[in-house]
Protein backbone atom coordinates (compact mmCIF):
# COMPACT_ATOMS: atom_id res chain seq x y z
CA UNK A 1 0.00 0.00 0.00
CA UNK A 2 2.69 2.57 1.13
CA UNK A 3 4.09 1.50 -2.21
CA UNK A 4 1.39 2.42 -4.40
CA UNK A 5 1.23 6.02 -2.44
CA UNK A 6 4.37 6.71 -3.38
CA UNK A 7 4.22 5.94 -7.21
CA UNK A 8 0.69 8.39 -7.28
CA UNK A 9 2.46 10.94 -5.28
CA UNK A 10 5.48 10.44 -8.00
CA UNK A 11 3.21 10.82 -11.03
CA UNK A 12 1.33 13.66 -9.46
CA UNK A 13 4.35 15.45 -8.78
CA UNK A 14 5.59 15.11 -12.36
CA UNK A 15 2.25 16.13 -13.29
CA UNK A 16 2.16 19.17 -11.40
CA UNK A 17 5.79 20.09 -12.25
CA UNK A 18 4.79 19.49 -16.28
CA UNK A 19 1.78 21.71 -15.70
CA UNK A 20 3.71 25.10 -14.06
CA UNK A 21 7.31 24.83 -14.86
CA UNK A 22 7.52 23.06 -18.42
CA UNK A 23 5.97 22.15 -21.83
CA UNK A 24 4.70 18.35 -21.74
CA UNK A 25 7.31 18.15 -24.85
CA UNK A 26 10.18 17.93 -22.69
CA UNK A 27 9.52 14.69 -21.92
CA UNK A 28 9.36 13.42 -25.36
CA UNK A 29 11.56 12.85 -27.59
CA UNK A 30 10.57 12.14 -31.37
CA UNK A 31 12.14 12.26 -34.81
CA UNK A 32 12.91 10.65 -38.33
CA UNK A 33 14.66 7.42 -37.83
CA UNK A 34 17.01 5.56 -40.25
CA UNK A 35 14.34 2.97 -41.74
CA UNK A 36 16.96 0.20 -42.19
CA UNK A 37 17.52 0.20 -38.40
CA UNK A 38 15.44 -1.86 -35.79
CA UNK A 39 13.44 0.89 -33.30
CA UNK A 40 13.40 -1.81 -29.79
CA UNK A 41 11.31 -1.47 -26.74
CA UNK A 42 14.20 -0.29 -24.92
CA UNK A 43 15.85 1.79 -26.94
CA UNK A 44 16.53 5.09 -25.52
CA UNK A 45 18.63 6.45 -28.42
CA UNK A 46 18.50 6.93 -32.31
CA UNK A 47 20.21 9.22 -34.11
CA UNK A 48 18.50 11.98 -35.96
CA UNK A 49 17.93 10.83 -39.43
CA UNK A 50 17.57 13.59 -42.05
CA UNK A 51 18.73 12.58 -45.40
CA UNK A 52 16.47 13.05 -48.31
CA UNK A 53 15.28 10.00 -49.49
CA UNK A 54 16.34 9.28 -53.47
CA UNK A 55 13.70 7.02 -55.76
CA UNK A 56 13.00 6.12 -59.26
CA UNK A 57 9.23 6.25 -60.71
CA UNK A 58 7.16 3.09 -60.06
CA UNK A 59 9.14 2.42 -56.63
CA UNK A 60 8.46 3.13 -53.01
CA UNK A 61 9.94 5.47 -50.42
CA UNK A 62 9.72 4.48 -47.04
CA UNK A 63 10.39 6.56 -43.69
CA UNK A 64 10.84 5.85 -39.89
CA UNK A 65 10.05 7.63 -37.20
CA UNK A 66 10.33 6.97 -33.32
CA UNK A 67 8.65 8.29 -30.40
CA UNK A 68 9.97 7.93 -26.41
CA UNK A 69 8.58 9.49 -23.28
CA UNK A 70 9.43 9.44 -19.66
CA UNK A 71 5.59 9.88 -19.18
CA UNK A 72 2.98 7.12 -20.61
CA UNK A 73 1.83 8.68 -24.17
CA UNK A 74 -1.96 7.90 -24.47
CA UNK A 75 -4.10 8.57 -28.44
CA UNK A 76 -1.34 8.97 -29.99
CA UNK A 77 -2.30 10.15 -33.56
CA UNK A 78 0.07 9.59 -36.46
CA UNK A 79 -0.06 11.65 -39.56
CA UNK A 80 1.53 12.74 -43.32
CA UNK A 81 0.41 15.35 -45.50
CA UNK A 82 0.82 15.32 -48.95
CA UNK A 83 4.23 15.59 -50.65
CA UNK A 84 4.53 18.53 -53.03
CA UNK A 85 6.98 19.72 -54.93
CA UNK A 86 6.00 23.40 -54.77
CA UNK A 87 4.91 23.79 -58.50
CA UNK A 88 1.60 22.12 -58.10
CA UNK A 89 3.13 18.70 -58.58
CA UNK A 90 1.70 16.06 -55.41
CA UNK A 91 2.42 12.50 -53.73
CA UNK A 92 0.19 10.57 -51.04
CA UNK A 93 1.41 8.07 -49.02
CA UNK A 94 -0.52 4.47 -49.15
CA UNK A 95 0.45 2.97 -45.74
CA UNK A 96 0.74 5.28 -42.54
CA UNK A 97 1.01 3.21 -39.29
CA UNK A 98 2.57 2.71 -35.84
CA UNK A 99 5.61 -0.58 -35.66
CA UNK A 100 3.97 -3.19 -33.23
CA UNK A 101 6.46 -5.72 -31.49
CA UNK A 102 6.37 -9.31 -31.92
CA UNK A 103 7.70 -12.12 -29.47
CA UNK A 104 11.07 -14.21 -30.26
CA UNK A 105 11.52 -16.62 -27.48
CA UNK A 106 14.04 -18.83 -28.98
CA UNK A 107 17.59 -18.11 -30.70
CA UNK A 108 18.38 -19.31 -34.16
CA UNK A 109 20.52 -22.03 -33.37
CA UNK A 110 23.28 -20.91 -35.55
CA UNK A 111 23.07 -17.13 -35.22
CA UNK A 112 24.25 -14.82 -37.26
CA UNK A 113 27.59 -12.73 -36.13
CA UNK A 114 25.33 -9.14 -36.65
CA UNK A 115 22.14 -10.16 -34.98
CA UNK A 116 20.43 -8.02 -32.82
CA UNK A 117 18.94 -8.98 -29.85
CA UNK A 118 16.89 -7.05 -27.57
CA UNK A 119 16.86 -7.75 -24.42
CA UNK A 120 13.20 -7.64 -24.28
CA UNK A 121 12.75 -10.65 -26.66
CA UNK A 122 10.47 -8.18 -28.67
CA UNK A 123 11.10 -7.04 -32.19
CA UNK A 124 9.39 -4.56 -34.36
CA UNK A 125 7.67 -5.97 -37.33
CA UNK A 126 4.34 -5.70 -37.82
CA UNK A 127 2.87 -2.28 -39.11
CA UNK A 128 -0.47 -1.45 -38.08
CA UNK A 129 -2.63 1.02 -40.25
CA UNK A 130 -4.57 2.60 -37.06
CA UNK A 131 -5.94 5.87 -35.82
CA UNK A 132 -4.92 5.73 -32.29
CA UNK A 133 -2.06 4.06 -30.38
CA UNK A 134 -0.83 4.16 -26.65
CA UNK A 135 2.58 3.88 -25.50
CA UNK A 136 4.03 3.29 -22.10
CA UNK A 137 6.39 5.43 -20.17
CA UNK A 138 10.17 5.05 -20.88
CA UNK A 139 9.15 2.57 -24.01
CA UNK A 140 10.16 3.45 -27.92
CA UNK A 141 7.23 3.18 -30.65
CA UNK A 142 8.50 3.38 -33.64
CA UNK A 143 5.87 4.98 -36.68
CA UNK A 144 6.15 3.97 -40.55
CA UNK A 145 5.43 5.75 -43.94
CA UNK A 146 5.32 3.68 -47.11
CA UNK A 147 5.09 6.84 -50.24
CA UNK A 148 4.39 5.10 -53.25
CA UNK A 149 6.04 6.93 -56.58
CA UNK A 150 3.82 6.91 -59.65
CA UNK A 151 5.14 5.83 -62.81
CA UNK A 152 4.01 9.21 -64.35
CA UNK A 153 5.07 11.20 -61.23
CA UNK A 154 7.15 14.47 -61.99
CA UNK A 155 10.77 14.64 -61.09
CA UNK A 156 11.99 16.89 -58.69
CA UNK A 157 12.33 17.69 -54.96
CA UNK A 158 9.41 16.75 -52.80
CA UNK A 159 8.66 18.05 -48.95
CA UNK A 160 5.69 17.04 -46.76
CA UNK A 161 5.25 17.19 -43.06
CA UNK A 162 4.80 14.43 -40.68
CA UNK A 163 2.54 15.37 -37.63
CA UNK A 164 2.71 13.41 -34.09
CA UNK A 165 0.03 14.79 -31.62
CA UNK A 166 -1.48 12.75 -28.29
CA UNK A 167 -1.83 13.03 -24.81
CA UNK A 168 1.08 13.28 -21.77
CA UNK A 169 0.08 13.49 -18.28
CA UNK A 170 -3.37 15.05 -19.17
CA UNK A 171 -1.88 17.24 -21.43
CA UNK A 172 -1.91 17.48 -25.36
CA UNK A 173 1.06 18.55 -27.29
CA UNK A 174 1.68 18.14 -30.97
CA UNK A 175 4.65 17.59 -32.83
CA UNK A 176 5.84 18.63 -36.62
CA UNK A 177 8.82 17.74 -38.95
CA UNK A 178 9.42 18.02 -42.40
CA UNK A 179 10.21 15.26 -44.67
CA UNK A 180 12.10 14.99 -48.07
CA UNK A 181 12.29 12.88 -51.02
CA UNK A 182 13.45 13.10 -54.68
CA UNK A 183 12.50 11.41 -57.37
CA UNK A 184 14.75 10.69 -60.57
CA UNK A 185 14.09 10.67 -64.02
CA UNK A 186 14.42 6.83 -64.15
CA UNK A 187 11.31 4.55 -64.77
CA UNK A 188 11.26 1.22 -63.08
CA UNK A 189 10.82 -1.61 -65.16
CA UNK A 190 8.51 -4.22 -64.44
CA UNK A 191 10.49 -6.48 -62.43
CA UNK A 192 11.27 -9.95 -64.38
CA UNK A 193 12.60 -11.73 -60.96
CA UNK A 194 10.29 -14.54 -60.29
CA UNK A 195 8.93 -14.39 -57.07
CA UNK A 196 6.97 -17.11 -54.90
CA UNK A 197 5.85 -16.77 -50.89
CA UNK A 198 4.36 -20.00 -50.19
CA UNK A 199 0.65 -18.52 -48.72
CA UNK A 200 -1.84 -20.64 -47.30
CA UNK A 201 -5.67 -20.52 -47.15
CA UNK A 202 -6.64 -23.55 -45.37
CA UNK A 203 -9.28 -24.12 -42.18
CA UNK A 204 -6.72 -23.61 -39.51
CA UNK A 205 -4.57 -20.47 -41.59
CA UNK A 206 -7.79 -18.58 -42.21
CA UNK A 207 -9.36 -19.07 -38.77
CA UNK A 208 -6.35 -16.98 -37.32
CA UNK A 209 -6.92 -14.79 -40.18
CA UNK A 210 -10.46 -14.28 -38.97
CA UNK A 211 -9.51 -13.72 -35.48
CA UNK A 212 -9.82 -16.84 -34.10
CA UNK A 213 -13.81 -17.31 -35.87
CA UNK A 214 -14.24 -20.17 -38.34
CA UNK A 215 -14.41 -19.72 -42.15
CA UNK A 216 -16.81 -21.55 -43.92
CA UNK A 217 -14.81 -22.50 -47.41
CA UNK A 218 -16.09 -21.14 -50.44
CA UNK A 219 -18.41 -18.26 -48.74
CA UNK A 220 -18.27 -15.10 -49.89
CA UNK A 221 -15.81 -14.13 -46.41
CA UNK A 222 -13.61 -16.97 -47.48
CA UNK A 223 -13.01 -15.54 -51.00
CA UNK A 224 -12.82 -11.81 -49.86
CA UNK A 225 -9.75 -13.04 -47.61
CA UNK A 226 -8.25 -14.86 -50.65
CA UNK A 227 -8.75 -11.68 -51.93
CA UNK A 228 -6.68 -9.89 -49.44
CA UNK A 229 -4.24 -12.57 -49.88
CA UNK A 230 -3.35 -11.40 -53.14
CA UNK A 231 -3.34 -8.11 -52.90
CA UNK A 232 -0.52 -8.28 -50.07
CA UNK A 233 0.91 -10.42 -52.36
CA UNK A 234 1.07 -7.65 -54.74
CA UNK A 235 2.61 -5.70 -52.88
CA UNK A 236 6.23 -7.54 -52.57
CA UNK A 237 5.65 -8.47 -56.20
CA UNK A 238 4.76 -11.70 -55.75
CA UNK A 239 3.79 -13.22 -59.22
CA UNK A 240 4.17 -16.96 -59.26
CA UNK A 241 0.79 -18.35 -57.02
CA UNK A 242 1.10 -21.48 -55.82
CA UNK A 243 -2.67 -23.50 -56.26
CA UNK A 244 -3.00 -27.33 -55.62
CA UNK A 245 -5.04 -28.81 -58.26
CA UNK A 246 -5.99 -31.61 -55.62
CA UNK A 247 -6.76 -29.13 -52.86
CA UNK A 248 -8.98 -27.18 -55.54
CA UNK A 249 -10.60 -29.42 -58.05
CA UNK A 250 -13.65 -31.58 -56.67
CA UNK A 251 -13.66 -35.03 -57.75
CA UNK A 252 -16.18 -38.02 -58.18
CA UNK A 253 -15.43 -41.59 -59.06
CA UNK A 254 -17.69 -44.51 -59.56
CA UNK A 255 -16.39 -47.78 -60.68
CA UNK A 256 -13.04 -46.48 -61.86
CA UNK A 257 -14.58 -43.64 -64.07
CA UNK A 258 -13.65 -40.32 -62.57
CA UNK A 259 -15.49 -36.67 -63.08
CA UNK A 260 -13.93 -33.34 -62.38
CA UNK A 261 -15.45 -29.74 -61.08
CA UNK A 262 -12.47 -26.95 -61.77
CA UNK A 263 -15.35 -24.51 -60.41
CA UNK A 264 -13.37 -23.82 -57.67
CA UNK A 265 -10.14 -24.07 -58.53
CA UNK A 266 -10.80 -21.11 -61.68
CA UNK A 267 -12.49 -19.09 -58.94
CA UNK A 268 -9.39 -18.88 -57.04
CA UNK A 269 -6.88 -18.21 -59.92
CA UNK A 270 -8.99 -16.05 -61.34
CA UNK A 271 -8.82 -13.46 -57.92
CA UNK A 272 -5.04 -13.59 -58.46
CA UNK A 273 -5.07 -13.07 -62.56
CA UNK A 274 -7.45 -10.16 -61.18
CA UNK A 275 -5.05 -8.81 -58.83
CA UNK A 276 -2.44 -8.95 -61.30
CA UNK A 277 0.29 -11.14 -59.51
CA UNK A 278 -0.57 -14.21 -61.75
CA UNK A 279 2.63 -14.93 -64.16
CA UNK A 280 2.63 -18.41 -63.43
CA UNK A 281 1.01 -20.77 -61.25
CA UNK A 282 3.07 -23.56 -59.54
CA UNK A 283 1.00 -26.41 -59.32
CA UNK A 284 1.16 -27.76 -55.73
CA UNK A 285 3.16 -30.91 -54.87
CA UNK A 286 1.40 -34.27 -55.74
CA UNK A 287 3.78 -36.79 -54.23
CA UNK A 288 5.44 -36.82 -50.16
CA UNK A 289 7.56 -38.58 -47.68
CA UNK A 290 5.57 -41.89 -47.14
CA UNK A 291 7.57 -41.59 -43.65
CA UNK A 292 10.84 -40.31 -42.59
CA UNK A 293 12.92 -37.64 -44.23
CA UNK A 294 15.03 -40.53 -45.99
CA UNK A 295 12.28 -42.34 -47.03
CA UNK A 296 10.79 -42.83 -50.70
CA UNK A 297 7.90 -40.54 -52.32
CA UNK A 298 4.38 -42.31 -53.19
CA UNK A 299 1.57 -40.28 -55.01
CA UNK A 300 -1.38 -38.63 -53.43
CA UNK A 301 -4.66 -40.23 -54.58
CA UNK A 302 -8.03 -37.38 -53.59
CA UNK A 303 -10.31 -39.72 -51.41
CA UNK A 304 -13.90 -38.77 -49.31
CA UNK A 305 -14.45 -39.91 -45.84
CA UNK A 306 -17.97 -40.70 -44.79
CA UNK A 307 -18.22 -36.64 -43.96
CA UNK A 308 -17.79 -36.17 -47.68
CA UNK A 309 -14.10 -34.00 -46.46
CA UNK A 310 -11.47 -35.04 -49.34
CA UNK A 311 -7.83 -36.42 -48.37
CA UNK A 312 -5.31 -37.39 -50.05
CA UNK A 313 -4.09 -40.63 -49.55
CA UNK A 314 -0.32 -42.25 -50.41
CA UNK A 315 -0.36 -45.21 -52.91
CA UNK A 316 2.99 -46.78 -54.62
CA UNK A 317 3.40 -45.35 -58.09
CA UNK A 318 3.02 -48.95 -59.37
CA UNK A 319 -0.44 -49.39 -58.19
CA UNK A 320 -3.79 -49.47 -60.22
CA UNK A 321 -5.44 -46.86 -57.91
CA UNK A 322 -2.41 -44.63 -58.68
CA UNK A 323 -2.21 -45.20 -62.31
CA UNK A 324 -6.24 -44.91 -62.86
CA UNK A 325 -6.90 -41.74 -61.62
CA UNK A 326 -3.73 -39.73 -62.69
CA UNK A 327 -4.21 -41.10 -66.28
CA UNK A 328 -7.45 -39.36 -66.29
CA UNK A 329 -6.58 -36.38 -64.39
CA UNK A 330 -3.01 -35.31 -65.94
CA UNK A 331 -5.06 -35.21 -69.05
CA UNK A 332 -8.16 -33.33 -68.16
CA UNK A 333 -5.96 -30.57 -65.79
CA UNK A 334 -3.92 -30.25 -69.18
CA UNK A 335 -7.40 -29.67 -71.34
CA UNK A 336 -8.77 -27.12 -68.88
CA UNK A 337 -5.75 -25.19 -68.56
CA UNK A 338 -5.57 -24.81 -72.06
CA UNK A 339 -8.66 -24.28 -72.18
CA UNK A 340 -8.61 -21.03 -70.62
CA UNK A 341 -5.18 -20.22 -72.24
CA UNK A 342 -3.38 -20.85 -68.52
CA UNK A 343 -1.84 -23.82 -70.01
CA UNK A 344 1.82 -21.80 -70.92
CA UNK A 345 1.89 -20.12 -66.93
CA UNK A 346 1.47 -23.93 -65.14
CA UNK A 347 4.33 -25.50 -63.78
CA UNK A 348 4.26 -28.32 -61.74
CA UNK A 349 5.79 -29.37 -58.40
CA UNK A 350 6.29 -33.53 -57.82
CA UNK A 351 7.15 -33.46 -54.07
CA UNK A 352 9.10 -31.13 -51.92
CA UNK A 353 13.04 -31.40 -51.09
CA UNK A 354 14.36 -34.80 -53.01
CA UNK A 355 17.31 -35.84 -51.50
CA UNK A 356 20.39 -38.79 -52.30
CA UNK A 357 18.46 -40.94 -50.27
CA UNK A 358 15.38 -40.95 -52.39
CA UNK A 359 16.04 -38.99 -55.81
CA UNK A 360 15.37 -42.56 -57.20
CA UNK A 361 12.01 -42.71 -55.84
CA UNK A 362 11.26 -38.92 -57.48
CA UNK A 363 12.35 -39.35 -60.99
CA UNK A 364 10.05 -42.40 -61.55
CA UNK A 365 7.01 -39.96 -60.08
CA UNK A 366 8.19 -36.85 -62.68
CA UNK A 367 8.87 -39.45 -65.46
CA UNK A 368 5.50 -41.24 -65.07
CA UNK A 369 3.72 -37.27 -64.78
CA UNK A 370 5.46 -36.48 -67.91
CA UNK A 371 4.96 -39.40 -70.10
CA UNK A 372 0.97 -38.73 -69.27
CA UNK A 373 1.90 -35.36 -69.91
CA UNK A 374 4.48 -34.57 -72.62
CA UNK A 375 5.57 -31.35 -72.44
CA UNK A 376 4.60 -30.52 -68.55
CA UNK A 377 7.47 -28.25 -67.21
CA UNK A 378 8.54 -28.98 -63.45
CA UNK A 379 9.75 -26.98 -60.60
CA UNK A 380 11.36 -28.32 -57.28
CA UNK A 381 12.87 -27.38 -54.18
CA UNK A 382 15.94 -29.33 -54.36
CA UNK A 383 18.86 -31.08 -52.32
CA UNK A 384 20.28 -33.17 -54.83
CA UNK A 385 21.75 -32.62 -58.50
CA UNK A 386 20.40 -36.02 -59.60
CA UNK A 387 17.47 -35.04 -61.18
CA UNK A 388 18.26 -34.13 -64.79
CA UNK A 389 16.29 -34.21 -67.64
CA UNK A 390 13.07 -34.15 -64.85
CA UNK A 391 13.34 -30.64 -63.33
CA UNK A 392 13.05 -27.56 -65.20
CA UNK A 393 12.92 -25.01 -62.74
CA UNK A 394 15.63 -25.81 -59.91
CA UNK A 395 15.67 -24.43 -56.96
CA UNK A 396 18.24 -25.36 -54.77
CA UNK A 397 18.30 -23.65 -50.52
CA UNK A 398 20.70 -21.06 -51.10
CA UNK A 399 23.72 -22.78 -49.25
CA UNK A 400 22.95 -25.41 -51.57
CA UNK A 401 23.21 -23.36 -54.58
CA UNK A 402 26.61 -21.66 -53.55
CA UNK A 403 28.09 -25.23 -52.93
CA UNK A 404 26.54 -26.73 -56.17
CA UNK A 405 27.20 -23.31 -57.82
CA UNK A 406 28.84 -24.67 -61.16
CA UNK A 407 26.34 -27.47 -61.58
CA UNK A 408 23.78 -24.74 -61.84
CA UNK A 409 25.27 -22.74 -64.16
CA UNK A 410 25.92 -25.72 -66.44
CA UNK A 411 22.08 -26.22 -66.01
CA UNK A 412 21.01 -22.79 -67.00
CA UNK A 413 23.70 -23.18 -69.94
CA UNK A 414 21.65 -26.71 -71.28
CA UNK A 415 18.09 -24.43 -70.80
CA UNK A 416 16.79 -24.90 -67.83
CA UNK A 417 16.08 -22.04 -65.14
CA UNK A 418 17.43 -21.91 -61.34
CA UNK A 419 16.11 -20.14 -58.46
CA UNK A 420 17.18 -20.24 -55.23
CA UNK A 421 15.24 -20.11 -51.77
CA UNK A 422 15.71 -19.63 -47.93
CA UNK A 423 13.63 -21.01 -44.86
CA UNK A 424 14.86 -21.95 -41.46
CA UNK A 425 17.74 -22.50 -43.55
CA UNK A 426 20.44 -21.16 -44.41
CA UNK A 427 21.25 -19.55 -41.03
CA UNK A 428 24.61 -17.90 -40.03
CA UNK A 429 25.62 -15.10 -41.95
CA UNK A 430 23.49 -15.28 -44.70
CA UNK A 431 20.99 -13.28 -45.74
CA UNK A 432 17.15 -14.07 -45.06
CA UNK A 433 14.14 -13.23 -43.25
CA UNK A 434 14.64 -13.59 -39.58
CA UNK A 435 13.43 -11.13 -37.08
CA UNK A 436 17.28 -10.97 -35.58
CA UNK A 437 19.01 -10.33 -38.84
CA UNK A 438 19.26 -6.53 -39.80
CA UNK A 439 16.57 -5.34 -41.55
CA UNK A 440 19.49 -4.81 -44.70
CA UNK A 441 19.75 -8.35 -45.00
CA UNK A 442 16.57 -8.96 -46.00
CA UNK A 443 16.58 -6.32 -48.50
CA UNK A 444 19.38 -7.85 -49.52
CA UNK A 445 18.36 -11.67 -50.63
CA UNK A 446 17.62 -10.08 -53.81
CA UNK A 447 20.80 -8.71 -54.40
CA UNK A 448 21.91 -12.03 -54.37
CA UNK A 449 19.82 -12.96 -57.13
CA UNK A 450 21.47 -10.31 -59.58
CA UNK A 451 25.37 -11.35 -58.24
CA UNK A 452 25.03 -14.93 -59.03
CA UNK A 453 22.40 -14.85 -61.29
CA UNK A 454 19.13 -16.92 -60.10
CA UNK A 455 16.39 -15.47 -61.49
CA UNK A 456 13.48 -16.26 -59.09
CA UNK A 457 13.06 -16.89 -55.17
CA UNK A 458 10.70 -18.61 -53.30
CA UNK A 459 10.06 -19.04 -49.46
CA UNK A 460 7.80 -21.09 -47.93
CA UNK A 461 6.51 -18.65 -45.31
CA UNK A 462 3.80 -15.71 -46.22
CA UNK A 463 1.22 -16.84 -43.42
CA UNK A 464 2.36 -20.04 -42.29
CA UNK A 465 0.64 -18.28 -38.92
CA UNK A 466 0.38 -20.95 -35.43
CA UNK A 467 -1.68 -19.49 -32.37
CA UNK A 468 -1.15 -15.84 -31.85
CA UNK A 469 1.14 -14.74 -34.62
CA UNK A 470 1.76 -11.73 -32.52
CA UNK A 471 2.80 -13.75 -29.79
CA UNK A 472 5.42 -16.32 -29.92
CA UNK A 473 6.84 -16.18 -33.31
CA UNK A 474 9.23 -19.04 -33.41
CA UNK A 475 8.53 -23.26 -33.21
CA UNK A 476 10.43 -26.08 -31.96
CA UNK A 477 9.54 -29.51 -33.37
CA UNK A 478 9.57 -31.59 -30.42
CA UNK A 479 10.44 -34.50 -32.93
CA UNK A 480 13.62 -33.24 -35.06
CA UNK A 481 14.74 -30.46 -32.26
CA UNK A 482 14.65 -27.86 -35.20
CA UNK A 483 13.72 -24.50 -34.38
CA UNK A 484 11.81 -22.26 -36.96
CA UNK A 485 13.17 -19.20 -36.42
CA UNK A 486 11.16 -15.96 -35.74
CA UNK A 487 9.97 -14.52 -39.20
CA UNK A 488 10.70 -17.93 -41.23
CA UNK A 489 6.95 -18.39 -41.46
CA UNK A 490 5.03 -15.35 -41.94
CA UNK A 491 5.78 -11.74 -42.84
CA UNK A 492 2.27 -10.24 -43.15
CA UNK A 493 0.19 -10.28 -39.92
CA UNK A 494 -3.65 -10.44 -39.67
CA UNK A 495 -6.69 -9.01 -37.63
CA UNK A 496 -9.98 -10.00 -38.71
CA UNK A 497 -10.05 -10.24 -42.26
CA UNK A 498 -7.39 -7.68 -42.63
CA UNK A 499 -3.50 -8.47 -43.39
CA UNK A 500 -0.86 -5.91 -41.63
CA UNK A 501 2.33 -5.77 -43.93
CA UNK A 502 5.42 -5.74 -41.94
CA UNK A 503 8.87 -3.79 -41.80
CA UNK A 504 10.33 -7.11 -43.38
CA UNK A 505 8.02 -7.46 -46.07
CA UNK A 506 8.88 -3.55 -47.13
CA UNK A 507 12.53 -4.58 -47.10
CA UNK A 508 12.15 -7.75 -49.08
CA UNK A 509 9.76 -5.27 -51.95
CA UNK A 510 12.40 -2.47 -51.84
CA UNK A 511 15.35 -5.24 -52.36
CA UNK A 512 12.79 -6.67 -55.27
CA UNK A 513 13.18 -3.34 -56.20
CA UNK A 514 16.84 -2.60 -56.60
CA UNK A 515 17.10 -6.06 -58.21
CA UNK A 516 14.99 -4.27 -60.57
CA UNK A 517 17.51 -0.98 -60.96
CA UNK A 518 20.19 -3.54 -61.51
CA UNK A 519 19.25 -5.51 -64.11
CA UNK A 520 18.11 -2.04 -66.01
CA UNK A 521 21.71 -1.04 -65.34
CA UNK A 522 23.44 -4.04 -66.69
CA UNK A 523 21.57 -3.42 -70.02
CA UNK A 524 23.30 -0.25 -69.88
CA UNK A 525 26.69 -0.62 -68.37
CA UNK A 526 26.54 -4.63 -67.50
CA UNK A 527 30.47 -4.25 -65.34
CA UNK A 528 29.50 -1.09 -63.22
CA UNK A 529 26.55 -2.69 -62.33
CA UNK A 530 28.15 -6.15 -61.85
CA UNK A 531 30.91 -3.61 -59.65
CA UNK A 532 28.21 -2.29 -57.63
CA UNK A 533 26.38 -5.01 -56.68
CA UNK A 534 29.64 -6.57 -55.72
CA UNK A 535 30.47 -3.74 -53.23
CA UNK A 536 27.33 -4.51 -51.06
CA UNK A 537 27.72 -8.18 -51.57
CA UNK A 538 31.61 -9.32 -51.41
CA UNK A 539 30.41 -13.08 -51.30
CA UNK A 540 27.60 -15.72 -50.33
CA UNK A 541 27.43 -14.84 -47.03
CA UNK A 542 29.60 -11.93 -46.58
CA UNK A 543 27.95 -8.28 -46.75
CA UNK A 544 28.71 -4.83 -46.42
CA UNK A 545 25.30 -3.73 -44.20
CA UNK A 546 25.99 -0.07 -43.61
CA UNK A 547 23.03 1.68 -44.18
CA UNK A 548 24.77 4.67 -45.70
CA UNK A 549 27.05 2.84 -47.71
CA UNK A 550 24.12 1.42 -49.48
CA UNK A 551 22.23 4.54 -50.17
CA UNK A 552 25.66 5.69 -51.61
CA UNK A 553 25.63 2.62 -53.79
CA UNK A 554 22.05 3.17 -55.02
CA UNK A 555 22.93 6.90 -55.37
CA UNK A 556 25.28 5.52 -58.16
CA UNK A 557 22.61 3.37 -59.85
CA UNK A 558 20.00 6.25 -60.17
CA UNK A 559 22.58 8.57 -61.37
CA UNK A 560 23.91 6.49 -64.11
CA UNK A 561 20.44 5.76 -64.98
CA UNK A 562 19.21 9.07 -65.66
CA UNK A 563 22.44 10.07 -67.24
Amino acid sequence: MKKTLFILAVVLSLSSHVSYAQKVEDFITFGQVDPLSRIFKESNYFPEFSETLEVAKGECATFQFAVRSALPLKNLQFSVSSFSDGNGAKLDASRVGFIDYVRENRLTPDLSKDAVRPLSNYYPDPIREVQEWSVGRDQAQPMWITLPIPVNAKEGNYKAEVELSGIAAGMPFTFKKDIFVKVYPVVLEKPTLWVSNWFSASDERMKIFNGGEPVKRYSPEYWNMVGELAEKLGECYTNVILVSPLEFVEFKEKAGKYSFDYTQFDKFIEIFKQQGVLDMIEGGHIAARKGNWDSPFELYVPEYDQDGVKKGVQYPINSEKTVNFYQQFLPSLKKHLEKKGLDQLYVQHIADEPIESNYKSYVEIAQFVKKIWPGIRVMEACHTHNLENTVDIWIPQLNFYQSGYKFYTERQKAGDEVWFYTCLAPQGNYANRFLELPLIKTRLVHWLNFRFGATGYLHWGFNQWKGDPYGETTFMNLESGNTLPGGDSWIVYPDKGKLYSSIRMEAMRDGITDYTLLKMLEKKNPELAKELCRQVVFNWALYDIDSDHFRMIRHQILEELSK
